[in-house]
């Protein structure tokens, strides 16, 4: 099927770098929230969030953690090599790998690579008692494999990232990771270890508002998407169908397709990653796949029912034992693309010129410029650390 060209200069806006959140506000559900319903823009506090969702909806979160993923050696000539944990490799179960007592292998991001060789980089823990070593091996696109081992088997890699490791902040905050950023850049119900970016649309979120939804008779569940540096690569191209989007790995018990298929026409994602995974579940459903590509949404007509599609899903997993579907997705929802699952979005403002810029569009039917011309003018924080809103599906 021909794709009609999407033409990612069409998807800019002015965004001065003072707008750009660099800290978050002292109490995450004081942030602003834009309003977005029946093509109309109104604005609220995030604490009032349950004002805009119907009762007895459900309302689906990423339980992800970040990983305090940037690792720093020195080699014997005081060079400085920056090593990115990426994802695992070997284990390439992030639970397995994060686990691990002895070794592991990631795909890395590295800093300094030609300074980098094939020698052995050693760096001392203090406080685990513990040699720990790196080894370059080969090279994956712009990254490479990186063997990690260390001496002691009573200290997991989980361990070693939280004793020596940096919290990945995103770049565009222009600053150093600082002691803050351990809470303040992680979701209040943050619990599986494995992302190096956060799920922002979630750092909103108080114990108070979730205890509130609850008293709506809101319903709440989660799911599990490793957030990967590749949130943050820009459409380099003209066309943005010729971008290559990045897969990520994501995890949804048995139990949660169940409730996310009772409650159908009811659904309500916090946060692009949360809708990425709830979107790739039909797809996955009306293919019996445990991956779905980057344009498999567009390569030809599907006529199932999301209800059917779930369906389909999870006698697809009885059939082949899972209790909790792991898989990947490359989806890229995009202007054309048509829902299936949700109905509402929680989401942050994104930066100019990206596809969750052309996610957002393709949910509020191309009215993209609307909601963000409107928290231009009335002084919204953008980016991770900024305001939220809450976008009603344009049918």
């Amino acid at each position: 099927m021909e794709k009609e060209p999407i033409y990612i200069a069409d998807y800019n806006y002015p965004l001065p770098d003072e707008r750009i959140a660099k800290y978050p506000l002292a109490e995450r559900d004081h942030s602003k929230l834009l309003v977005y319903r029946n093509g109309q823009v109104s604005e609220d506090r995030f604490f009032n969030v349950g004002d805009y969702i119907a009762p007895h909806s459900l309302l689906i979160y990423n339980n992800t953690r970040v990983i305090q993923a940037r690792l720093e050696f020195f080699k014997t000539t005081g060079a400085r090599i920056e090593v990115f944990c990426l994802e695992p490799i070997a284990p390439h179960d992030y639970q397995l790998s994060l686990g691990s007592t002895s070794g592991c292998t990631w795909k890395c991001m590295v800093g300094n690579a030609k300074k980098w060789h094939q020698e052995c980089l050693e760096y001392r823990v203090e406080g685990l008692d513990l040699s720990f070593r790196a080894y370059k091996e080969n090279v994956i696109g712009n990254a490479y494999a990186v063997r990690f081992e260390w001496d002691n088997p009573q200290i997991s890699f989980a361990e070693i990232l939280d004793a020596m490791g940096e919290l990945p902040i995103p770049p565009y905050l222009n600053r150093k990771t600082e002691e803050s950023d351990k809470t303040t850049y992680q979701t209040v119900y943050s619990r599986i270890k494995g992302s190096v970016a956060a799920p922002t649309a979630g750092l909103h979120f108080t114990e108070r508002v979730l205890e509130g939804l609850r008293a709506r008779g809101i319903e709440t569940d989660e799911v599990t998407l490793h957030v990967g540096a590749g949130t943050f690569l820009p459409v380099k191209t003209a066309d943005a169908n010729e971008h290559t989007m990045h897969t990520e790995i994501i995890a949804v018990p048995r139990e949660t397709i169940e409730h996310i298929k009772k409650q159908l026409g009811h659904i309500v994602a916090v946060g692009t990653t949360s809708m990425r995974t709830l979107e790739s579940l039909y797809f996955m459903g009306c293919n019996k796949t445990a991956s779905v590509s980057q344009f498999e949404p567009y390569e030809q007509e599907y006529t199932m029912s999301a209800h059917d599609a779930l369906q389909s899903l999870l006698d697809w997993m009885d059939a082949t034992g899972q209790s909790v579907l792991h898989a990947e997705t490359q989806i890229m929802i995009k202007p054309g693309y048509q829902f299936h699952i949700v109905d509402q979005l929680i989401t942050n403002f994104h930066q100019p010129q990206s596809t969750l810029l052309l996610l957002v569009s393709a949910f509020v039917g191309g009215d993209w410029h609307t909601i963000y011309d409107y928290a231009l003018s009335h002084d919204f924080r953008f980016l991770s650390y900024g305001d939220s809103s809450i976008l009603n599906r344009k049918s």
